[in-house]
């Protein structure tokens, strides 16, 4: 069930007018490389709408779930979310020219509030989630999940000090205890 069309009828050419929607849905194909909200996820809460002289003033909090994957180990979780809405829905020019190219447009006195839901959880999901904030993510020489031990520990020496080591092995060790 996607998000449906809000209809304001009731609400253009009368400023100050308002009611109260809960809004109930699911959004398709809203990710990014690390970050989904689940296409059978369902989100919603109590959106206002009140009636402005430019158009319908939507406002409120959108709660749902959202999947992440760690930007440091990989390791896969699932989160709550909550996002505040606060977006004028104006109604189109008469003139084309004059046409603003922000924000959002009535459509036969209706809201698509599918779009200005995308537009704000997306705006709000994080770049680079971690699982945990002291996340040690994986090795880069073995691939095992530091967080979970799985990384055995290598003995790796920088190739800049690789001179240095040749050395230690040729210095005189001293066993007479003085």
């Amino acid at each position: 069930m996607t998000l449906p069309m809000l209809d304001v009828l009731d609400l253009i050419g009368h400023p100050g007018t308002a009611r109260t929607v809960d809004l109930l849905g699911t959004i398709d194909g809203l990710a990014t490389e690390l970050v989904a909200v689940p296409e059978d996820a369902m989100l919603g809460g109590p959106l206002s709408l009140e009636s402005v002289i430019e158009g319908v003033f939507v406002a409120g909090t959108i709660t749902g779930t959202w999947r992440m994957r760690c930007a440091r180990c990989l390791t896969e979780q699932t989160q709550p979310f909550t996002v505040e809405l606060a977006e004028l829905v104006t109604r189109p020019a008469a003139d084309p020219d004059e046409a603003d190219d922000e924000g959002y447009l009535l459509v036969d006195e209706q809201i698509d509030i599918d779009q200005i839901v995308r537009d704000a959880v997306g705006v709000e999901m994080p770049f680079a989630p971690l699982c945990r904030p002291d996340c040690k993510g994986l090795c880069p020489t073995c691939g095992g999940n530091r967080n979970l031990g799985e990384c055995p520990g290598h003995d790796t020496i920088d190739p800049r000090f690789a001179v240095l080591s040749d050395l230690l092995l040729e210095l005189p060790t001293n066993d007479d205890p003085a």
